[in-house]
């Protein structure tokens, strides 16, 4: 028997297989069963993000939050499109909303501190990376991005010592990958 969990998790699989366009009509049948589901409108938002249906998804997402306004994800995934629309004032909104859901997500963090970093605030990029390295020492993308925000500040000491950790990670990195050749 088909139920909402059931298509669902077809669905999810189907994204998460770089087959967005077989998945949506799995997330729509699902939604015809339980219209108030967040995470089904959830991942419909996504799925319709990665063919590109930027107005769809962003429909979707606001769907999700208007039933559940506690879905972080949601709020990111707005936040990424409208970065990506250049349209930053709406991204920082949806980020600020995502942080007042999970403020200890070093992904959000990272995500903010980019924007910043593309908006020329440099300060305030470097203190959202420095969050993100503070809630997860080892995320490499917000090193990185901390790295090259002290470099445009100036910093470099603080640079060369980000530097220093990130090849740290990627000798870990190497190492690990050619143990398991």
């Amino acid at each position: 028997m088909e139920t909402a969990a059931v298509l669902n998790s077809s669905g999810i699989a189907l994204t998460e297989a770089n087959r967005p366009y077989e998945a949506i009509p799995l997330f729509e049948k699902a939604l015809s069963m339980e219209p108030e589901n967040p995470l089904l409108w959830l991942n419909l938002g996504i799925a319709r993000q990665h063919t590109g249906d930027y107005e769809a998804a962003v429909e979707c997402f606001y769907q999700t939050v208007n039933i559940d306004n506690f879905i972080s994800e949601a709020w990111v995934s707005l936040g990424l499109i409208y970065y990506e629309l250049e349209q930053f004032e709406l991204a920082e909104n949806c980020y600020h909303s995502a942080l007042q859901v999970e403020e200890n997500d070093p992904k959000i963090w990272n995500n903010m501190g980019a924007l910043y970093f593309t908006l020329g605030s440099n300060e305030e990029a470097r203190r959202c990376f420095e969050e993100a390295v503070r809630l997860a020492p080892m995320y490499y993308d917000a090193l990185y991005n901390l790295r090259d925000t002290c470099l445009e500040l100036n910093d470099y000491r603080a640079a060369s010592e980000f530097g220093r950790i990130l090849s740290g990670l990627e000798d870990f990195r190497n190492r690990f990958s050619s143990s398991r050749a």
